[in-house]
């Protein structure tokens, strides 16, 4: 079966499938653990880094920076340097980002759910 598809425009989209496929890419970016919780939490509206750093727990600094700078890169995020001293940079999701986002949530949404039937299902196949 191949995700390719012809949009009514003619454009061809991308082919997942298809390992040399450049949509390859842009999927693990946006799948990756700390990219949907960066998209997650922009839902909401712009944030600065460091509010960013402290909604996410867990995330380091760097990976931080790193995933937000991809994002950015793949036209998800849009970052806005205020001149003040020091700088006062913030994050906000791209139209790119906010469709994306509204896939991605639900998927978080429903992780949270239904995470008390995962975990029981993880402990009667472990037997703990």
């Amino acid at each position: 079966m191949s995700a390719q598809v012809v949009e009514s425009s003619g454009r061809r989209k991308g082919d997942v499938f298809d390992s040399n496929c450049p949509s390859r890419t842009v999927l693990d970016h946006v799948t990756s653990k700390w990219a949907v919780l960066v998209l997650a939490a922009l839902r909401t509206g712009p944030m600065r880094f460091s509010a960013l750093r402290r909604t996410i727990g867990g995330v380091s600094e760097k990976m931080l920076a790193q995933t937000l700078r991809t994002l950015e890169a793949d036209g998800f995020l849009d970052r806005e340097v205020a001149p003040t001293t020091p700088p006062q940079v913030t994050y906000s999701l791209t139209q790119y980002g906010a469709e994306l986002t509204e896939h991605l949530t639900g998927l978080v949404e429903w992780i949270a759910v239904r995470m008390p039937d995962i975990e029981a299902g993880r402990a009667a196949r472990t037997g703990s």
